[in-house]
């Protein structure tokens, strides 16, 4: 799975996961009949949301993607390409802790609630990340691809050739 696509799947994952976990805090609390946890989960999310936009306002990649993309190896072929299996062997804590908070609803509508809020932070400090790694794949030529590794190991990429970007030496047309 190309390295740039695994980075907007994880953004919309993590967006996902905040929906979801918003909707649940929602409903637990009105099914609880509390307004007290819905206006603190709409505070929360709000500062969230604010955090993650500040965090996420570089254009540039972040020092650990940069030091990913430094550190990949180069390969003359493709690793192997299994989307599904990769995205799930790469994102299951998200998933872990989403229905872990999903369940704990029951429990008391502010896990959730403060869940959501975190996933929000996450989604919108990355937004930018894959536009970032295409501009130096697009620049270096190069591809990276994310291998397949356990579970409980970090994350790895392999660096394949691709193509190099040319852009036009001025915009005017001459």
């Amino acid at each position: 799975m190309r390295f740039v696509d695994f980075l907007k799947t994880t953004v919309l994952a993590c967006a996902a996961s905040a929906t979801v976990l918003g909707a649940i805090a929602v409903l637990s609390a009105a099914s609880a009949q509390e307004t007290g946890p819905l206006f603190f989960a709409a505070g929360w999310w709000l500062v969230a949301a604010m955090l993650g936009a500040w965090i996420g306002r570089r254009a540039a990649t972040t020092p650990p993607i940069a030091r990913l993309l430094a550190d990949a190896r180069t390969a003359t072929s493709l690793p192997e390409q299994r989307a599904g299996t990769m995205l799930l062997n790469r994102l299951w804590p998200l998933l872990v802790a989403t229905l872990a908070a999903c369940a704990l609803a029951v429990v008391a509508p502010q896990i959730p609630a403060i869940a959501a809020g975190f996933a929000v932070i996450w989604a919108l400090s990355w937004r930018r990340q894959e536009a970032a790694v295409t501009a130096i794949e697009e620049r270096d030529g190069v591809q990276f691809y994310v291998e397949r590794t356990s579970p409980l190991q970090p994350i790895k990429l392999v660096r394949v050739l691709g193509f190099r970007r040319i852009a036009p030496a001025s915009l005017n047309g001459a």
